[in-house]
């Protein structure tokens, strides 16, 4: 959820926030607090939307959220995240990556490196992005960094062709396609043997793979193959992109033997009119990432898929704008705000963590970005202190040198 959404109106109810809405936050709260747009000392606004408790677990959501409120039982949410990075590319690239730095493999890649691809026809690791744009932090986020670049991401497209010349232009045969692969291949393999860099290997398999991609990715890639009861579930529309395609087709990829997919809808970057764009964000996103979760459980996938949700920061209770104005929004904020995972051996129905009475600051069960990188590495099958990858003489890790715990809480 590219840009961060709001856990002020999603997650977090804060009725002290409201109580207090129109006035000036405490002192205390905002001494030395640094923000990206507005003056620190700015008005308190009050959460925008209704909240109530569903499920057995009576987790609290929001009114936008009634599609999340029916699978809320099989969720973890975590109100008590931390990160370190206040701006849109930094804090992406962090969430990816682990480090605010452009040039470390993401998450995607650590997990193909370790794992490997259960697909052949396939790549292993896919990335779409929704939205007005992509995100802030753009292909770093799924790059490779000093892994092997097999390891990075493909963008794949929800219109057209998957891949952008994945279709053999006029003239251009199978026949003639395959001879001449043969042939560029051999002088791939004879310049390997030559210089021995691994680059030239990841050449030739991405070769192979977009020869192979030919024929299974329109496969894969094909709604209409879905019964009309799951689009209606998901809310898709073949051949019209939109978050639902997205996240339907990641079940269609997950089943094909994709291992890691990756979804960014740059849209939740309210600075300004929050109540209508957090709304319309949340009219696209909640009904098919609900109905990812329940697909994947009612097909026997969510015992071994993991499916994670959240932005690379939250937002002020401190308002952006005039707060009598319909165009009134908040900044960014990295102090608190909140995720939430199922599936792959997370606990349902758990929620962990707590901020204060303004939904400021993480007051109980704080996890930062390692902690999560370390959980999900966890879930995955991986001691991430042992996960390494030896580059300019260090053993590199996704969760680096500073300490990160595994979040115990919220697994089964």
């Amino acid at each position: 959820m590219a840009g961060a959404p709001s856990h002020l109106e999603l997650f977090d109810n804060k009725p002290v926030l409201a109580k207090y809405d129109g006035s000036l936050p405490p002192a205390e709260l905002i001494k030395d607090y640094r923000a990206a747009f507005i003056n620190p000392n700015s008005t308190l606004m009050g959460p925008k939307f209704k909240f109530a408790r569903y499920g057995q677990s009576g987790a609290e959501l929001s009114e936008l959220l009634p599609h999340l409120s029916t699978a809320v039982d099989d969720v973890a949410i975590v109100k008590s995240m931390v990160t370190t990075a206040f701006n849109h590319a930094p804090a992406q690239i962090m969430m990816s990556t682990g480090s605010q730095q452009f040039g470390k493999p993401s998450l995607g890649a650590w997990t193909l490196y370790g794992l490997g691809s259960e697909s052949q026809n396939l790549p292993g690791f896919v990335v779409f992005s929704t939205g007005a744009k992509g995100p802030s932090g753009g292909s770093a986020n799924w790059g490779s960094g000093f892994l092997p670049t097999v390891h990075q991401g493909v963008q794949l497209r929800t219109s057209g062709d998957p891949v952008l010349y994945l279709s053999n232009p006029p003239g251009v045969d199978d026949r003639l396609q395959r001879e001449s692969l043969d042939v560029i291949n051999a002088l791939n393999r004879r310049q390997l043997d030559v210089m021995g860099d691994p680059e030239i290997a990841t050449r030739i398999n991405s070769f192979e793979m977009a020869y192979r991609m030919q024929a299974s990715a329109p496969e894969a890639m094909n709604l209409a193959d879905e019964p009309e009861h799951i689009l209606k579930m998901y809310g898709a529309e073949p051949g019209k992109p939109s978050f639902a395609n997205t996240c339907l087709l990641a079940r269609r990829l997950v089943e094909r033997g994709v291992r890691f997919v990756e979804i960014f809808h740059e849209a939740w970057d309210q600075h300004g009119y929050l109540v209508p764009d957090i709304k319309r964000n949340c009219e696209v996103t909640d009904q098919p990432s609900a109905a990812l979760v329940k697909d994947l459980k009612q097909r026997g996938l969510l015992d071994e898929t993991l499916v994670i949700w959240g932005g690379e920061f939250g937002r002020t209770p401190m308002v952006q704008g005039d707060p009598n104005d319909a165009g009134a929004g908040r900044d960014h904020h990295p102090n608190a705000f909140t995720m939430w995972l199922a599936g792959g051996g997370v606990k349902g129905g758990v929620t962990l963590g707590e901020s204060d009475d303004f939904g400021f600051n993480v007051t109980r069960d704080a996890v930062n970005v390692r902690d999560l990188h370390a959980t999900i590495l966890h879930l995955l099958g991986f001691d991430h202190a042992r996960l390494s990858f030896k580059f300019q003489g260090l053993e590199q890790r996704l969760t680096g040198v500073e300490p990160a715990r595994v979040v115990h809480e919220i697994l089964a």
